[in-house]
C-alpha cells in the first residue's frame, strides 16, 4: 500500500470515529471514539509529512499524547467525578444524527470539489470538512457538557485536519500552539462540569446559565 492510499485508508476510519460519536449514547464510547480519532490523527500528520524530519516525529508524538491520550483521560475523570454514563436527552435523535452526519459528508465532497487542489490527498479537505461540521452538530445537539467537550474536540480536530493539507508551511510553533488551545480549553471545560455537578443533580450544558460565583 502506497503513502496515498494509507493517508485515505486513515481519513476512512476517522470520518467513521466521527460517525460512531454521533450514534453513541455511552459517553465512554464517546470518549474512546475520540481517542483513536486522535492516534489517527497523530500518524496521519507523520504519514503526510516526511516521517524522517523531526518535525513530523515530535508533531506526531504531541498529538497521539495530547488528543489520544490525555485528553481522553481527563474527560473519563471528568465523567467519574459527575457520575454520569449517557446522554439521554439529545436535541436531535441518534438516527436523525447519523443522517445529517451522512449529509455532511456530502455536502463536504461536493464543497471540496469546487476549491483548488491544494493537496496530493484526495480525501483530506472533505474528511476535514466534514468533520468539523460533525463536531459543531455534536456540539449543539447534545445536552451533556462532557459530550459537548467531545463535539468540540471533534471540531477542532476538522480544524486540524485542514491545517495538514499547509503542514510544510505552518510554523511548528503555530501548531504546537494549536494543541495547548485545545488542551487549555477542555481543562476549563472539566472545571466547568465540576461545578455543575456540585451545584445541580443534573450535567446538563443548561445549566451553565444558573451558575454563580459563590
Amino acid at each position: 500500500m502506497n503513502i496515498g492510499k494509507f493517508a485515505e485508508l486513515l481519513l476512512l476510519l476517522i470520518v467513521l470515529t466521527d460517525f460512531a460519536v454521533l450514534g453513541s449514547s455511552r459517553l465512554s464510547a464517546c470518549i474512546r471514539a475520540i481517542a483513536i480519532q486522535g492516534v489517527l490523527l497523530g500518524i496521519l500528520s507523520l504519514v503526510i509529512d516526511d516521517p524522517r524530519s523531526v518535525h513530523a516525529m515530535v508533531l506526531a508524538a504531541g498529538t497521539v499524547a495530547i488528543k489520544g491520550i490525555v485528553l481522553p483521560l481527563f474527560l473519563r475523570w471528568a465523567m467519574r467525578e459527575a457520575a454520569v454514563r449517557r446522554e439521554v436527552e439529545p436535541a436531535i435523535g441518534y438516527m436523525a444524527s447519523l443522517f445529517l452526519g451522512s449529509l455532511a459528508v456530502g455536502a463536504s465532497f461536493a464543497l471540496a470539489n469546487r476549491l483548488p487542489i491544494i493537496t496530493k490527498v484526495e480525501l483530506l479537505v472533505p474528511i476535514a470538512f466534514a468533520t468539523l461540521i460533525i463536531g459543531l452538530l455534536v456540539l449543539v445537539t447534545r445536552s451533556k457538557a462532557i459530550t459537548q467537550v467531545v463535539g468540540y474536540l471533534i471540531l477542532e480536530n476538522g480544524v486540524y485536519l485542514f491545517g495538514l493539507t499547509q503542514l510544510s508551511r505552518v510554523p511548528f510553533l503555530v501548531e504546537i500552539g494549536v494543541l495547548l488551545d485545545v488542551f487549555v480549553a477542555v481543562f476549563v471545560m472539566g472545571i466547568v462540569v465540576f461545578h455543575i455537578n456540585r451545584e445541580f443533580d443534573s450535567i446538563s450544558a443548561a445549566n451553565l446559565v444558573e451558575l454563580r460565583e459563590s
